[in-house]
């Protein structure tokens, strides 16, 4: 009899042990959520035993904060990122906003009429840059929101090459550049977005004339199931591409330092190559900075 009473006195004193660590460690893991809810702190939940659920919810609430603290990372990243973005543009529209305003000026003070129309076609200029760069500034916020969905239909990439390539077509002479344009006949469809395709030919036909010289080559092919535009441009001085960084934001040229050239559009083109499921790549042979884009055929 006093064994089995001792044994019970035992489990009980053990029983009210346990109990009292257990609340002791409930009210020491409300003391560091506490703690971390009011410090920036990379700490973890601690715990002195696993029994009740304690190890279970130890981990899930660390697993919690580890998830928390990654948000607020992207979070500050994005949040760096546009800060960085809009310094580098104020940078770059500072500079034909100077220049409007000094011809402005001297339109003012001009009684030439030659002189005065030539004054008005680069203010024009000055103010057709000024939309471009705000145009791309846009987008890039755009596709920088992962909330942001790009709406993909069939596309006849051949028709959107075609017209793209038609509208630069003043600007090819007007630089004397005789481009070599080879666009398959086979109709080639894929997943695509119209504006977006539009988006990318322009970004990187502008990105040749800002960078290349008096010759560019347009291709357009299928290789297996894949649509295959491949753009290259006759540059000076290849070895100063970095290959590595071309689609990296604000990354330029030595030789477009001085254009009024943001340094996001291959950087959106990338984007917008990789939401229609599509590749693109870099690369420089001789003399020619060439970029290819591989579509997967729409069956």
């Amino acid at each position: 009899m006093y064994i089995v009473i001792g044994i019970l006195a035992g489990i009980i004193i053990l029983q009210f042990i346990i109990m009292w660590k257990y609340q002791r460690q409930v009210k020491d893991i409300c003391r560091q959520l506490a703690f971390l809810m009011k410090h920036d702190s990379n700490m973890l939940i601690q715990r002195e035993f696993d029994l009740g659920g304690i190890g279970t919810l130890s981990d899930r609430l660390n697993e919690l904060l580890e998830l928390q603290r990654k948000e607020k990372q992207r979070y500050q990243e994005k949040e760096a990122l546009i800060a960085n973005t809009y310094t580098n543009l104020s940078h770059d529209i500072r500079t034909p906003l100077t220049s409007l305003d000094g011809y402005f000026q001297l339109m003012e003070e001009c009684e030439n009429v030659e002189d005065q129309r030539r004054y008005l076609n680069i203010i024009h200029e000055r103010i057709h840059s000024l939309n471009e760069m705000l145009e791309e500034l846009f987008m890039f916020t755009k596709l920088k929101n992962e909330s942001y969905s790009l709406e993909l239909t069939p596309c006849c990439i051949n028709r959107i090459l075609k017209e793209t390539v038609f509208s630069y077509y003043d600007d090819w002479v007007r630089r004397g550049i005789q481009p070599d344009i080879q666009i398959t006949e086979e109709l080639l469809s894929i997943a695509g977005n119209k504006q977006g395709l539009h988006r990318v030919i322009q970004n990187v036909i502008k990105n040749g004339l800002d960078h290349g010289e008096k010759k560019i080559s347009i291709v357009l092919e299928r290789k297996q199931e894949h649509a295959v535009l491949r753009i290259s441009n006759q540059v000076i001085h290849s070895e100063q591409i970095d290959i590595e960084h071309v689609f990296d934001r604000f990354y330029k040229a030595d030789v477009a330092r001085s254009k009024t050239s943001t340094g996001l559009g291959l950087s959106i083109a990338k984007e917008l190559v990789k939401r229609m499921n599509g590749e693109i790549s870099a690369k420089t042979e001789k003399n020619e900075f060439i970029i290819e884009m591989r579509f997967p055929l729409s069956i």
